[in-house]
């Protein structure tokens, strides 16, 4: 009896210090997810740079050692994206294009989809495994199928850098891994990361969580998005993430809640789980402090029409170019109105010709504007048309 009693005691205390033990790691872990917390949640003090800017105005809602030159790993690879839309567009090449993968490309290091050399791709299905898992060997692949090597594609890279006015940057490479004297700046990589979210397929690949990548040969890799605020935060859709020991972890994400679209750059955070909540604190941040509204829809026709001399057609729609758009802090009193200054267009015009300018202004002075354009393709008028309108008249006066 005493023996059992004194297994029971026995049992009931080993219980007992296993509780306590798993309540401390509890306590502990829960501690050392609120001291991260409280880190990331204060972005201005994350990371060896930042910077915040509202997409539509460019305006900056945050900067700290924005142009600080610094390694910025697999950010580099918002470039590489960018070129090879760049090069679709300019009819170069095409989403459906064959490439055939190298040894050099398919030899590649770090992220990658594992491609065979020799193997075909489709530009499209490389340039999502970019974007989606920053895949290395993809990147090479892309680069050699555009500019024929890596060192001539490395060139444009530099050469479009230049192009937008990045300042801070030089590339080396195709894919963010380690090389020397290769550097950007958080300013730049939101320079450039701007250019690329222009492309409405970007956010085709970008929003994909997980996916498996078929392979010529049956087999299948399966994919996942880095970038894991598109699933855990709400309005972000796209972004790159980066690490390297060098640059420490890197990220330049996006988010869009109702007409305002933010991007947000931090390099150099000492975690992933930093740096996600870090740019998931900067667009609470921006959400919560700042709004946009679209003032004028770009390619949307205006309510009225131009007038028009010399044409076959006394008048036009028209419509602003691109999207005119206010930013404002939530407790904004100013007054914001649109002035049109539409004169009369003479024909011929085609379509997407200038007409006049939307002036948008703020308590009365101007802040923004957007050139007017045509919608449709106006004829200069003949000698047959004027004898038609003589005929018409006079068959009207009778």
């Amino acid at each position: 009896m005493k023996t059992k009693f004194k297994f029971q005691i026995q049992n009931i205390a080993i219980c007992a210090l296993v509780l306590i033990c798993a309540f401390a790691f509890v306590f502990a872990c829960v501690q050392n997810d609120e001291q991260v917390c409280d880190a990331a949640t204060d972005f201005k003090s994350v990371g060896k740079s930042a910077y915040m800017v509202d997409y539509a105005t460019g305006t900056v809602l945050y900067s700290r050692n924005e142009n600080e030159r610094l390694p910025i790993a697999s950010m580099v690879k918002i470039m590489t994206s960018l070129l090879t839309f760049e090069s679709v567009d300019s009819g170069k090449i095409s989403l459906d294009d064959d490439v055939v993968v190298s040894q050099n490309a398919a030899s590649m290091g770090g992220s990658q989809v594992f491609l065979d050399a020799n193997t075909t791709h489709k530009v499209g299905d490389l340039l999502k495994t970019v974007i989606v898992a920053s895949a290395n060997d993809s990147c090479v692949a892309l680069a050699e199928h555009i500019s024929g090597s890596v060192e001539a594609f490395v060139a444009r890279m530099n050469e479009r850098a230049a192009e937008l006015g990045m300042e801070n940057t030089v590339f080396k490479n195709c894919t963010g891994l380690p090389a020397a004297e290769s550097f950007s700046s958080a300013k730049d990589v939101s320079i450039m990361f701007s250019q690329l979210i222009k492309h409405p397929k970007y956010f085709d690949y970008s929003q994909v969580w997980l996916e498996d990548y078929k392979h010529p040969d049956g087999r299948a890799t399966t994919i996942t998005n880095t970038n894991k605020l598109v699933k855990f935060y709400q309005g972000c859709d796209g972004g790159k993430t980066g690490f390297t020991s060098e640059a420490k972890f890197c990220l330049c994400a996006t988010a869009k809640r109702n007409d305002m679209r933010v991007i947000s750059v931090i390099i150099g955070a000492d975690s992933s789980k930093v740096r996600n909540a870090a740019i998931s604190a900067s667009f609470d941040y921006a959400f919560a402090n700042f709004s946009n509204k679209v003032m004028l829809k770009g390619g949307e026709k205006l309510d009225f029409e131009a007038n028009v001399t010399g044409g076959k057609q006394s008048s036009v729609s028209i419509a602003a170019e691109r999207d005119l758009t206010r930013f404002v802090g939530l407790d904004d009193k100013s007054k914001y109105d649109v002035r049109y200054e539409i004169p009369d267009a003479k024909a011929p015009l085609k379509a997407g010709d200038k007409v006049g300018v939307a002036r948008l202004l703020k308590d009365g002075v101007e802040i923004d504007s957007v050139n007017v354009v045509s919608l449709e393709d106006v004829q200069s008028r003949n000698l047959f048309d004027a004898i038609l309108d003589i005929a018409r008249n006079w068959s009207t006066m009778k």
